[in-house]
């Protein structure tokens, strides 16, 4: 096996590779790839891909067949290690067409069993420079699979950072982000995904303006008892005082089954929090979806009429464990 692998590095790394394969991608040429793509497309299911130091301006896919596949940064520094494109939904293409939301997204993720630790995923799309484009929403990650893990990983963006969603509508897609910074401002967590956002760093980034913008805009099928949870985490702000929602109910194209789920629990919020902290969204009132919280604290933290909070023995069936369970028992918590 040794001999083969040697074999595909000195020939300058072949689109195929052994099943065993460990990738190493450098953008200096130290590597067998230079760009994480080539790295991805001669992995085989199972692989590992490994990222030296350095940004990598491309856009990339992890197709569905390419299940359980590890992407890693080498020196178990986020920042080290950046992936990064800044196409916008409203960008045009070479056609004319303009990518839309889902085709902004600087990485889409479609394989179950994905693994990715110690790296970082933005899309630096720059409103400011870009006046003509109004369609701002600009993806860092798509996510669409089921049993994914984020490890240590940096989702830095602004609208629509990280798209936490499944591969169909009706289909489960269990995602758990650990240990992870994610930054954004309006509706920078969102989709249909059952997403767990433990010990995670959330900075809700100042456009000056209130709202500023939304934490969260889940669009969870009505008959999936889980959507979003943020548990023993932090949410960070430079914004002013009361700018920033903590979420709204996203119903795609108005489908009135997408019942959004989401609690925030144990969790530390700013001042920047509003006192009344969900909001309606395109005729939707926020009364109608499923948002909670529990023991949260911080100068953003409160109760009342409008901040509905788990009882006790609530909380103990909203857990990263229940939420990742599934039919299959999955815990990959830690």
């Amino acid at each position: 096996m040794f001999t083969l692998l040697l074999a595909s590095v000195l020939a300058g790394a072949s689109l195929t590779a052994p099943a065993c394969a460990h990738l190493v991608v450098a953008a200096d040429g130290s590597g067998s790839f230079a760009t994480v793509q080539a790295a991805i497309d001669a992995a085989p299911a199972g692989g590992t891909v490994s990222l030296k130091p350095g940004t990598y301006r491309e856009v990339i896919t992890v197709p569905a067949g390419k299940t359980g596949i590890t992407l890693r940064g080498t020196t178990g520094k986020a920042s080290d290690v950046v992936i990064d494109y800044d196409n916008a939904s409203g960008t045009k293409k070479p056609d004319g067409t303009t990518y839309g939301t889902t085709g902004s997204a600087t990485a889409t993720i479609a394989a179950n069993g994905f693994t990715a630790t110690a790296l970082t995923f933005r899309n630096s799309f720059d409103r400011a420079a870009h006046p003509e484009i109004t369609a701002t929403q600009a993806v860092a990650v798509k996510a669409t699979a089921d049993r994914m893990v984020f490890d240590n990983v940096t989702f830095l963006g602004h609208q629509d950072t990280l798209y936490a969603d499944t591969a169909a509508v009706g289909t489960t897609g269990r995602q758990y982000y650990r240990n992870c910074a994610i930054s954004g401002d309006v509706d920078f967590l969102f989709g249909r995904a059952t997403a767990v956002f433990d010990r995670a760093t959330i900075t809700a980034l100042d456009r000056g303006s209130n709202p500023n913008g939304y934490l969260t805009a889940a669009s969870t099928r009505r008959t999936n008892t889980y959507g979003f949870l943020i548990v023993g985490s932090k949410v960070v702000s430079p914004a002013a005082n009361a700018s920033f929602y903590l979420g709204r109910p996203w119903h795609p194209g108005g489908d009135v089954d997408a019942i959004a789920q989401v609690v925030v629990r144990d969790t530390v919020l700013p001042a920047a929090i509003k006192a009344t902290p969900w909001t309606d969204m395109s005729g939707f009132s926020w009364k109608d979806a499923r948002f909670f919280e529990y023991r949260n604290t911080g100068p953003g933290a409160g109760t009342g009429t409008d901040r509905p909070q788990l009882t006790a023995a609530q909380a103990a069936t909203f857990t990263a464990q229940r939420y990742l369970a599934g039919a299959d028992g999955w815990n990959p918590v830690h």
